[in-house]
């Protein structure tokens, strides 16, 4: 039992292992109709590479991702279409060098129907248009996506991090090549925490309530201690953790 747990806890610093190689997938493309399917074949061709079927009833369309925009606006203006709802769009990586996917979940108010369109997009190359100019609702949506994935939405009126710090360097935390505790140490972790202005994060009021409490005392303490001495209580050499020995430089050379 003992053994099992500590396997258990094996990814939790180095994140899961890749395989590999890609072993195959299971099909679920169908026959079944769709009143949309169709219709996008008929007026995109090659552009709609499969159609699936999900737990019975969820039908999903790939589409290329170089043509996503064009494809996206047609389901949201054509008459018999009229997607005009944007319910979500989210990212899925299944891990093991598959490409990492972009889902947009439709709703035609009209027709009374759903459709869940999807684009890969390899490892190497993480962007695709965005989608703000065809429903606004994309911005905070895409935004997200970029934020914990790393895909870049190519047009996006405002792509920045919206989840994380404006400053986080330790990447996606969704990607599946993420350690499950973060790429640095928890002391590291602290000591950045410990070092950043308030005034990033806070609006003028929010210091006024946050002066008092704990937080700003300990950022006090800290700097304090670092003025002192030059480092943290927990930076010296017989307490640091090698896993922050050149993380930076790994990071910014994934995310380059």
């Amino acid at each position: 039992m003992a053994d099992e747990f500590e396997k258990g806890l094996g990814g939790l610093e180095t994140g899961p292992e890749t395989s590999g190689g890609v072993g195959p997938e299971p099909s679920f493309e169908t026959e079944v109709e769709h009143p949309s399917v169709a219709a996008l074949r008929e007026e995109f061709g090659d552009a709609i590479l499969r159609h699936e079927l999900h737990a019975g009833d969820e039908h999903v369309i790939y589409i290329e991702a170089s043509r996503n925009r064009g494809i996206l606006r047609w389901l949201r203006d054509a008459p018999d279409q009229r997607y005009d709802f944007l319910a979500d769009v989210t990212g899925v990586d299944y891990g093991g060098g598959r490409p990492i996917q972009v889902v947009y979940q439709l709703w035609s108010i009209p027709h009374k129907r759903a459709l869940r369109v999807k684009v890969e997009l390899p490892l190497r190359s993480l962007e695709v248009d965005s989608v703000v100019p065809v429903w606004s609702t994309a911005n905070w949506l895409e935004r997200e996506v970029y934020d914990l994935f790393g895909v870049e939405f190519i047009g996006h009126p405002d792509l920045r991090r919206i989840m994380m710090p404006e400053n986080y360097a330790e990447g996606h935390p969704l990607r599946k090549d993420f350690p499950l505790r973060g790429r640095f140490s928890r002391a590291e972790q602290t000591r950045r925490a410990l070092s950043y202005d308030l005034e990033v994060f806070y609006t003028p009021q929010e210091l006024e309530i946050l002066k008092d409490r704990d937080w700003e005392r300990a950022q006090q303490r800290a700097k304090a201690q670092q003025a002192d001495r030059g480092d943290f209580p927990d930076d010296r050499e017989d307490s640091r953790d090698p896993r922050d020995e050149g993380v930076e430089a790994e990071v910014a050379e994934e995310q380059e």
